[in-house]
């Protein structure tokens, strides 16, 4: 199945070039063999953000979002918000797969925020900023991703 995806990095500090985790994903979704459709640095902005979601899935029909930073306590850390806002449904499951496998990893884990959502039929996943961890929550549910959009385009099981 070729998954489309849309990488999101939300970063005050990070261009496109600087952008280590994202690029990472970008790289791993590539050795899957799926599709990405766009990669681009936001500022932490809550409104940005949402937009840039919405814009990944209406107009480049993305299967996939993955946010890449501002998942965690910091007062600039409004990811977890604008997916709220940019989505309709909640996929807590994926967010708790998450942080149970990133807590095997460190006990820090248990700071994020992040959070699963479906606009429409797209997935939208907020993944830590830092590029060992957006690997490992890669590794976490990676697996999951071709089935996850089965099942939101009505495919079944």
């Amino acid at each position: 199945m070729n998954l489309s995806f849309a990488i999101i990095t939300c970063s005050d500090t990070r261009d496109i070039a600087s952008d280590e985790a994202g690029g990472a994903l970008a790289s791993l979704a590539d050795e899957a063999g799926w599709t990405v459709v766009e990669h681009v640095v936001v500022h932490d902005e809550r409104a940005r953000i949402a937009s840039e979601i919405m814009h990944a899935v209406d107009e480049l029909a993305a299967d996939i979002v993955i946010t890449c930073g501002g998942t965690g306590l910091s007062p600039r850390d409004v990811t977890p918000e604008a997916t709220r806002d940019a989505c309709e449904r909640d996929v807590p499951g994926i967010a708790e797969a998450l942080r149970a496998y990133s807590m095997t990893k460190t006990r820090r884990a248990m700071l994020s925020r992040g959070v699963c959502m479906q606009r429409g039929k797209s997935l939208v996943v907020n993944f830590p900023g830092s590029t060992k961890a957006a690997r490992e929550n890669w590794e976490a549910i990676a697996d999951q991703f071709e089935h996850a959009v089965r099942m939101a385009t009505g495919e079944g099981h």
